[in-house]
């Protein structure tokens, strides 16, 4: 009976010892209390870190504890331990286990450890006793060991939960803290009860103002604003209803700047809080009052509603459309294809005094070789084979307006005759007609070809085309508009989006840099086909673009007449600059309005780089 009763005693100082404690606390009481109890000199619990290598969370000596350490289990009475086993060592223990030196120095006699295992049957370490006096097989003590090394083995999977759940914790935090959205958790009125990193930033919140920031106030003080967030208020709290991409702008709490954001929000089940993320949309937002600025800017000060930028180049063309467009002068334009030569036709005329009269437009490159004529002019009936009845021609229903020639340039030499004379003498007869029909029509002619050089090899009048070259308004390709290509690519975007029944948000940042080292041979025509075929693509309300659509140009260039040809040397692209600009200014060099002044060069400077570069002005140059 009195050994029972020290066995009892035993296993209440083990319980007492560890009863309130937990984790490395646990661990210590547990192997002090256990070599006590069990009378041995030595106690310890190990886990494993990488097999066959173990690494003790306590370590009981006769002289106290002693700091943790690790080793390699092979050769040592632990080994068996480690692989499932219970091991009792009564006597001899350092005999059997020569190579454990530590055993042989300190003279241990017997050892004890019993396997830690995990509900599934995993092994996670042991817990040992071993001591210099023999340890003889006793029933109780060894239960007594079992039990409490099932509550180490319990303890052990527990922190080790416990470090995941933290780790997962952890992730989590970094996850929502360093996440480029924000995230917000409040209350149903509207207070911030935490509010990670992008949240702050976007908002202008300190840190320490977040439990004291109510969202509310940052709203833009407009009745609408302020009501449509009343109502989802009230909606939340009596109906726990969400909102998903409500569009607010909101006024950041530390400089009261405007933010426009997309708001989703959805209520916890406590009914008390809800979970809000905020997305930043106020570049798309600015970008597209900026663009309905400009086209309302342009509108009142051209009444070019169609065109979209606000780049150097295009703004000096448009003043000189702005300039020739209430004349009745003819106007030839040039450049590129895809450059929008029609859409700046149509603002000469819109902006003339014939904008109430018609705008005939005729593409003289899709007209029929032995038809030409007869489209521009007409013909009597019976005038050839086919001409069953007579027909009113381009010129002639264009009267007291304007006619618009595109492709000027392909229009043939005996036919060209006839357009001279509509521009000399405002007159001409229809095929078969005897009769001169007057025209009232103000011309404006368009071409991607170099003219001047068709001239050369007899293949376009001369005199038709200073007649036509009145005033010269050259247009610059899309690779010259840089600062153009956000708006025409928000302005695109949201035309084909609302066209094809698609929500495009945004188009990402990858896609707008491959965009804008695109060299766009094709211009806006190219441009517009592009983000057509990627709005119809597009699998969500981000843009991307592969970058295979822009690898087909690398190391070219585009002449007048669309041709892809080889890049030009720095030199050569100066001179063209150069060129194109004086052929702008119709060679004027000073003045306000003139190549110096649009090149930001002296006009001394200018005349000494035309005279190293060998540039003079063609005979054939008219003021």
């Amino acid at each position: 009976m009195p050994e029972s009763n020290d066995e009892l005693v035993a296993l209440r100082a083990i319980v007492e010892g560890t009863a309130s404690v937990v984790g490395d606390e646990f661990f210590r009481s547990l192997v002090k209390h256990l070599a006590i109890a069990m009378n041995v000199g030595y106690a310890f619990v190990a886990e494993f870190t990488e097999p066959p290598v173990i690494r003790t969370l306590a370590y009981w000596q006769p002289a106290g504890f002693v700091p943790n350490l690790e080793w390699d289990v092979r050769g040592t009475p632990c080994e068996d331990v480690v692989k499932g086993k219970l091991c009792h060592y009564p006597m001899g223990v350092a005999s059997r286990f020569p190579e454990d030196t530590a055993l042989v120095e300190w003279g241990i006699e017997s050892y004890l450890g019993v396997p830690l295992t995990a509900p599934d049957g995993r092994h996670l370490g042991h817990l040992a006793v071993f001591d210099a006096k023999p340890m003889p097989d006793e029933p109780r003590k060894l239960f007594t060991f079992r039990i409490f090394a099932a509550r180490a083995a319990a303890e052990l999977e527990r922190l080790r939960m416990d470090r995941e759940l933290r780790e997962s914790e952890r992730r989590y935090r970094d996850l929502y803290e360093e996440a480029p959205i924000a995230y917000i958790y409040e209350d149903l009125e509207s207070r911030f009860v935490r509010a990670n990193r992008a949240a702050c930033k976007l908002l202008g919140i300190k840190p320490e103002e977040v439990t004291s920031t109510i969202g509310k106030t940052l709203l833009a003080p407009t009745p609408e604003v302020q009501q449509k967030i009343r109502d989802a208020l009230e909606a939340m709290k009596n109906h726990g209803k969400e909102f998903a991409g409500v569009e607010l702008e909101l006024r950041r709490k530390d400089d009261g700047r405007p933010v426009w954001v997309q708001w989703w929000s959805k209520p916890e089940p406590d009914g008390k809080h809800t979970r809000t993320m905020l997305v930043d949309v106020t570049e798309r937002v600015l970008m597209e009052r900026e663009n309905l600025y400009l086209q309302e800017e342009i509108k009142q000060a051209h009444n070019f509603e169609e065109i979209v930028g606000h780049s150097e180049p295009l703004l000096a063309v448009l003043d000189r459309v702005r300039r020739v467009a209430p004349t009745d002068a003819s106007v030839l334009i040039t450049g590129e294809t895809g450059t929008g030569k029609e859409l700046f036709a149509r603002a000469i005329h819109s902006s003339g005094a014939r904008k109430d009269k018609p705008l005939i437009k005729v593409n003289c490159a899709a007209l029929p070789t032995g038809l030409v004529e007869s489209e521009l002019f007409g013909h009597e009936k019976g005038a050839f084979s086919g001409a069953i009845s007579k027909r009113i021609g381009r010129f002639e229903l264009a009267h007291g307006g304007t006619i618009f020639l595109d492709e000027i340039g392909e229009v043939p030499v005996e036919v060209q005759v006839k357009l001279l004379r509509v521009l000399q003498e405002r007159e001409f007869e229809r095929v078969g007609g005897a009769t001169p029909i007057r025209a009232d029509v103000r011309i404006i002619a368009a071409t991607n070809r170099d003219l001047e050089k068709s001239v050369r090899e007899g293949t376009f009048r001369a005199d038709l085309f200073y007649r036509l070259n009145v005033f010269p308004l050259a247009l610059p390709p899309l690779r010259e508009r840089a600062d153009d290509l956000p708006l025409l690519t928000t302005f695109l975007i949201s035309k084909y989006a609302s066209r094809v029944g698609r929500r495009i948000e945004s188009i990402s940042k990858r896609t707008m840099d491959r965009m804008a080292g695109y060299h766009w041979p094709g211009n806006i025509r190219e441009l517009e086909n592009v983000l057509e075929r990627a709005v119809i693509l597009s699998p969500g309300p981000m843009l991307e673009i592969d970058e295979s659509v822009f690898a087909t140009t690398a190391g070219s260039t585009t002449g007048t007449d669309g041709a892809s040809v080889p890049a030009l040397d720095i030199e050569s692209v100066e001179r063209n600059h150069i060129l194109t600009i004086l052929k702008q200014t119709n060679w004027v060099i000073e003045g306000p309005q003139g190549a110096a002044t649009l090149l930001k060069l002296h006009p001394n400077t200018l005349r000494s780089r035309l005279k190293k570069m060998g540039i003079s002005r063609p005979s054939h140059e008219v003021s």
